[in-house]
């Protein structure tokens, strides 16, 4: 059996990432941080961790992989993600009726904004919960 637990992300500033992807995210470190490496998990919620992993590489357009991040209101996490230093990528191919928004944090790595309101992991993120699995 196989359970993704961490995503790993390439940063160059690892105290800025950290501060934008906790605040994103509303995660905490899971350990104390080291000079190059920080796991983040989330604060209430069983879901996989984020890892800031400091140390450089190149940056290919489009991106192999990305995130794929919910959103009840999608419109307004765009605007208090916008505020934390993310912005939004213009893509003229974006089909109109496209349920995500294409992002980037401060330093480039981008995102999916997905537009899911009536997701029924909403509930399981509102509930405690007294056992982390992660």
């Amino acid at each position: 059996m196989l359970k993704i637990v961490s995503i790993v992300i390439r940063v160059r500033d690892l105290a800025a990432q950290t501060r934008f992807w906790s605040d994103a995210l509303d995660y905490v470190p899971r350990d104390p941080p080291e000079d190059d490496w920080v796991v983040l998990r989330p604060r209430d919620a069983h879901a996989p961790c984020i890892a800031l992993d400091a140390h450089g590489s190149e940056r290919v357009l489009p991106p192999r992989i990305h995130l794929d991040i919910y959103a009840e209101d999608q419109a307004s996490e765009i605007r208090r993600l916008t505020a934390l230093g993310a912005r939004e990528v213009p893509w003229d191919r974006r089909p109109a009726d496209a349920d995500y928004v294409i992002m980037e944090d401060p330093e480039g790595n981008r995102f999916c904004v997905v537009d899911r309101p009536g997701w029924p992991g909403w509930r399981d993120a509102r509930t405690p919960t007294t056992s982390r699995r992660w």
